[in-house]
């Protein structure tokens, strides 16, 4: 497996195991829609998370918020919206972003709540 594989599937362990100690309820990881994948799916307080992970090993390239471009959040909506219809969940969604960062041994996690709304991009 490549090197930055091995770090998103990290980063996503952390994101997991953050998301856990937080209450949420683990639904889906790593759920296939199409040729991509969407990295979490969870629910809390009657809502349906969508959860995109972002791992980084340096605090020099973008935060994590904008390294999930308009394409890529497009692609999530659209999976969540198959996931929902697969599932025939009748929660509401939020989209959120976790942004891990993995330095010298030490993890720092930014989790934004509400990253994005679909409304915004159709």
């Amino acid at each position: 497996m490549a090197e930055h594989n091995e770090l998103g599937k990290k980063g996503e362990e952390i994101a997991l195991t953050y998301l856990k100690s937080k209450q949420y309820v683990i639904k889906e990881t790593n759920w296939r829609f199409r040729k991509n994948e969407v990295d979490i799916i969870t629910e809390k307080d009657n809502l349906l998370v969508v959860v995109e992970v972002k791992t980084r090993t340096s605090e020099y390239f973008e935060n994590p918020k904008e390294a999930v471009t308009k394409k890529k959040q497009k692609f999530i909506i659209q999976a969540a919206d198959a996931y929902i219809q697969e599932k025939n969940i009748e929660l509401e969604v939020r989209f959120d972003i976790v942004g891990v960062t993995i330095i010298n041994g030490k993890t720092k996690i930014e989790h934004i709540q509400d990253a994005f709304q679909p409304s915004l991009l159709l």
